[in-house]
């Protein structure tokens, strides 16, 4: 009986890979993926010449990929795009704050952080899109996936805020590349905007729903998860307007909310692609 379910699970799987894995595509995402790992592989008297090239022909080539499996001929989407877009949105932005920032140290994190995001869009494209789906759609997608990469900015900038105030207190020198208090700044200021995009996808879904996907508004795990997101984000965001809220338990607050919104699509997608094999 076990391997008969793991047959079946392993065709299922294999289903779902094989029709986006055009030779192409697979090169163009190896290329990127080569490229993002090029800062952890390269000697340290190499840094300054090979990385910034690297990680420019990385970020090319996973825009690429992205658009390739969402603009094909058979466009498709799902957790594994979602979650690669959402990577490819936090190098955007440390691509940016490094322009500002130069001392800014997370690029081994975050090199690794691309390749899997490559990886995880080509081995795991998702479900073809319906054909009869509206036109406001790619928008609707759009603002929740630019919500998953600011939320993620913020925990980036959130992880690195612990870890060098935990420093501090050991007297240790911080090795974030960046002063505490802008970290606090940068991560609840991508906590606003996160914050509000979410609350535009959220009225956009509840008000357009049926534009959107031919069917009423219906409390189903994906509603659920994303409106206890939106409360634990309110709720952060009010305590550090109204009663100062910063430190740990901010920060707990802030993953609490970002892991409710991660379940409420990549983690039902997840679930109903690889472990059930469905696309609905």
């Amino acid at each position: 009986m076990v391997p008969r379910l793991w047959a079946a699970g392993k065709g299922k799987l294999c289903t779902m890979i094989l029709p986006s894995a055009s030779p192409a595509l697979w090169l163009l995402g190896l290329v990127a993926a080569a490229a993002y790992a090029v800062p952890a592989l390269v000697p340290a008297r190499w840094q300054q010449a090979a990385v910034r090239p690297a990680l420019a022909l990385a970020w090319c080539g996973h825009a690429a990929v992205l658009l390739w499996g969402m603009l094909g001929a058979v466009p498709r989407f799902g957790f594994g795009p979602a979650l690669s877009i959402t990577g490819w949105l936090v190098l955007t932005v440390y691509a940016v704050e490094r322009q500002w920032f130069p001392q800014l140290q997370a690029r081994w994190a975050l090199a690794l952080l691309g390749a899997l995001a490559v990886w995880l869009a080509l081995l795991f494209p998702g479900q073809p899109l319906p054909v009869t789906a509206s036109a406001w759609l790619p928008l609707h997608l759009a603002l929740g996936i630019a919500c998953y990469g600011l939320l993620a900015a913020a925990v980036v900038h959130a992880a690195l805020m612990v870890r060098a105030e935990r420093q501090m207190r050991r007297g240790l020198e911080a090795h974030s590349g960046m002063p505490l208090l802008t970290l606090e700044r940068l991560t609840f200021r991508f906590v606003t905007a996160g914050f509000v995009l979410l609350t535009a996808t959220l009225l956009a879904g509840v008000l357009f729903t049926e534009a959107l996907y031919g069917r009423a508004w219906r409390w189903d795990h994906k509603a659920v998860f994303s409106v206890l997101s939106w409360v634990t984000l309110a709720a952060l965001l009010l305590g550090r307007w109204r009663f100062g809220w910063r430190g740990r338990s901010a920060v707990r607050m802030l993953y609490a909310g970002t892991l409710l919104l991660l379940l409420a699509y990549a983690g039902s997608r997840f679930v109903l692609e690889v472990v059930l094999g469905r696309g609905a």
